[in-house]
């Protein structure tokens, strides 16, 4: 009774705060993309694809937090048989400019996949010393990559990974995921307030991703959690605390 009554509580007040249009950074559970994307407020853009959008957050992205250091270690110790990255969900390039200071970036092609607004914001802000980085806004254009890194991508994800992976020229050997969100119950779609956009959210079954890997020929030889990333969807707090997981993987030989 008294978990009923908690769960009771949390659900009333989570609806109170969506009823008073409180400016949460996450509103409202959908069972798609698709139902999130068609609930987007009135006069505010719709997902990530906006000149508008890119410079949000830029410098706070750019640098390396705690969540990065796994991604960070398990480049470094891949770098060796390493010569072409595809970096999908990249942004402007965050990663690159980041890890920059710990990595040989000079003898790896590091080839950022994002939507067309942020390739264009990427090109626009090169400098001379990115010489190893590139943009492309489609996947298929791409070349053959020895590691696919997603930092953050899944929970913006539309399509499921293995349609994304199935979009590389080959299957890179190497797979780093980082910032997959997930939960214990089926995969919810919140929307994430950018201030001037708002962009589905997924947070996903903790079983879906590691069964897509094992799918497309992957074993995890590595993961990881991001305890201090952990939150509710503030119109839903019913739902439970979400958890940040990282996986590194390797093609099955």
């Amino acid at each position: 009774m008294p978990d009923l009554v908690k769960k009771l509580a949390l659900t009333a007040y989570g609806r109170f705060r969506a009823l008073r249009g409180e400016p949460v950074r996450f509103r409202g559970a959908f069972a798609s993309y698709d139902e999130a994307l068609a609930k987007i407020r009135p006069g505010r853009l719709a997902g990530y694809d906006h000149d508008s959008v890119a410079p949000v957050s830029l410098e706070f992205m750019q640098e390396r937090a705690p969540w990065d250091y796994p991604v960070l270690y398990w480049l470094q110790r891949l770098a060796p048989g390493i010569r072409c990255l595809v970096d999908a969900g990249g942004h402007v390039g965050v990663k690159y400019r980041a890890f920059a200071p710990y990595l040989d970036l000079d003898r790896l092609q590091w080839v950022v996949y994002d939507l067309p607004a942020l390739v264009r914001a990427g090109r626009a802000q090169l400098r001379p010393q990115d010489r190893t980085l590139s943009f492309v806004d489609r996947l298929e254009d791409a070349p053959p990559a020895d590691l696919l890194l997603a930092s953050g991508l899944l929970p913006y994800l539309r399509e499921p990974f293995e349609e994304l992976v199935g979009r590389l020229r080959a299957k890179p050997r190497h797979v780093l995921l980082n910032k997959v969100v997930t939960r214990d119950g089926p995969t919810v779609v919140t929307l994430e307030n950018f201030g001037v956009a708002e962009v589905p959210y997924q947070m996903r079954n903790v079983r879906e991703v590691p069964a897509a890997l094992e799918a497309l020929g992957y074993e995890i030889v590595d993961e990881w959690t991001i305890d201090n990333l952990a939150h509710r969807i503030q119109t839903h707090p019913e739902l439970g605390r979400c958890t940040y997981r990282g996986y590194a993987a390797r093609l099955k030989s």
